[in-house]
């Protein structure tokens, strides 16, 4: 284990200078495309390069390092999370991956390990939806499902993405081209904290996912009239704060209600040229609705779109709604968790198998690919919480493990170590 704790400091390390490009001073938040991003980004290219790995970015900003097969006809498997973040983030979520996975690929380097197949560590530039209305940018170009509509799709001064990849001499013409073809995907590996709080009670360092949960994302905006908060009588206020409050709360019941299989959140909402003083005459608002459940998931979109309907029906509002996002459910690969099983019992841990609340690039790539995902302890870490801690026991024994799932992926009769 000795090995493997001097490894996790390295890796504690890393993580600890990426923690410091931020925009803001007082806590971290690195957004696609920003100056911190930028810089972060030439950090994890210059380690690629040193490590040896064919190096590129790609036309949305994945940073990409690929250690090739002697085998001509080699499939790739892909280690990969993302850098950017979300406001007052953590330091681990999604870059302890992407800074683990670099250093199983340089310990594959340094013990000559003969693999036969293609190893990629993908850094994502966007999955957390936070400067544009849609996450997972990164992870769509590399799975071949990104849309050209998503190029229109602008930020909160108006700027397109189309604009920003121009700004950052990236090739909107051939994002298409930096997708993997899913004929060339042996499978895709994440490595991510557990955002929940199983693995931290239980004291286990590991755990394996078998289910990400199902997600769509709604924009609303309900319109009513502006008006004099002394002159207009009540019953004649078309107030669209307060059709939205009945919304909010209608949701609310809804998915509190037993058996649902649900979770929703009215996560964000504003009110344009508000004053304490007008009736609020339009208000926009965000929905997330989440379920394992892919039948769950479906009514409970079209059950709220027609409570949202009645509502504003009733109080004479006029709403839009539009869906701008959405991912069904996924179960990760039976064959790839039962080799990740393997070889936590090879390291003498318990097997625990844990479900996702949160959509991973994971649940992107699995349209086209295999995927796993391995969770680690982490201390505090629900989603958008600047608390996190991982210890360098834990990652030490998940690097062991990641070693033990390498291993695994190569048939015995290719199992050819030089070591130095």
């Amino acid at each position: 284990m000795e090995i493997y704790i001097e490894r996790a400091a390295k890796v504690q390390q890393r993580i600890q200078e990426i923690a410091s490009f931020s925009e803001n001073g007082h806590f971290m938040s690195r957004i696609f495309g920003t100056k911190s991003f930028i810089e972060c980004s030439k950090k994890i290219t210059s380690w690629m390069e040193n490590a040896g790995l064919e190096t590129r970015i790609d036309n949305i900003g994945n940073i990409r390092g690929k250690l090739l097969s002697s085998n001509p006809g080699a499939k790739t498997f892909v280690i990969a999370s993302h850098f950017d973040t979300s406001f007052n983030a953590g330091k681990y979520d999604g870059v302890l991956g992407i800074i683990m996975g670099l250093d199983i690929i340089e310990n594959i380097i340094i013990n000559k390990i003969s693999l036969p197949f293609h190893i990629e560590i993908i850094a994502f530039s966007e999955e957390e939806g936070i400067r544009f209305p849609t996450g997972y940018l990164g992870s769509k170009v590399v799975s071949g499902t990104f849309k050209n509509k998503l190029l229109e799709l602008k930020d909160d001064k108006g700027n397109t993405l189309s604009q920003l990849l121009q700004l950052m001499n990236f090739d909107r013409d051939h994002i298409k081209d930096d997708a993997i073809l899913p004929e060339e995907w042996l499978a895709y590996f994440e490595i991510h904290i557990e955002k929940g709080l199983l693995l931290y009670e239980k004291n286990i360092p590991v755990g394996i996912v078998n289910t990400i949960t199902g997600h769509k994302r709604i924009n609303i905006t309900f319109t009513g009239e502006t008006g004099h908060a002394g002159t207009v009588p009540m019953n004649r206020r078309k107030d669209a704060l307060c059709a939205a409050a009945k919304f909010i709360l209608g949701v609310e019941k809804y998915a509190s209600k037993e058996k649902r299989n649900i979770v929703a959140t009215i996560g964000k909402i504003s009110i344009p040229d508000s004053a304490g003083n007008v009736i609020p005459g339009s208000v926009n608002c965000t929905l997330d609705i989440r379920s394992y459940n892919a039948q769950s998931l479906s009514d409970a979109y079209e059950f709220i779109n027609e409570l949202c309907e009645n509502i504003c029906d009733k109080r004479n509002i006029y709403f839009e709604w539009k869906l701008v996002q959405e991912t069904e459910p996924v179960t990760c690969n039976k064959k790839f968790r039962k080799l990740l099983s393997n070889a936590i019992v090879e390291t003498n841990f318990e097997v625990i198998n844990l479900e996702s609340g949160v959509v991973h690039d994971a649940a992107i790539i699995s349209q086209v690919a295999p995927v796993v995902m391995l969770f680690i302890k982490c201390l505090r870490s629900n989603k958008n919480n600047s608390i996190e801690n991982v210890e360098d026991y834990d990652i030490a024994t998940a690097l062991d493990v990641c070693d033990h799932f390498i291993e695994q992926l190569i048939p015995p009769s290719e199992k050819i170590v030089k070591k130095k």
